[in-house]
């Protein structure tokens, strides 16, 4: 947006375009809702804080030691979980 006055619509109109105010917040608008030309809702972008590139984006930067599901490396889980003896 190129002013700092967020786009404002009234409930009706917000019903009626919640499509279009949604891709709009998705492009990093602030869009306000209002009731009566009162303000009573904002609507935000989220900002994510995890941006992963899809499944296996780990693959290849994980190592896994032949012992990784032995007695021992249980054990040691456990009592670094407070689940052990």
């Amino acid at each position: 947006m190129t002013s700092d006055a967020a786009a404002q619509f009234n409930i009706h109109d917000a019903k009626t375009n919640l499509s279009r105010i949604i891709d709009r917040v998705e492009h990093g608008e602030e869009i306000v809702i209002s009731r009566a030309g009162t303000p009573v809702a904002k609507v935000i972008p989220l900002n994510r804080k995890v941006h992963r590139s899809g499944r296996g984006s780990l693959r290849g930067k994980l190592l896994a030691t032949e012992d990784w599901d032995s007695p021992e490396v249980n054990e040691t889980i456990a009592l670094d979980f407070g689940l052990a003896q």
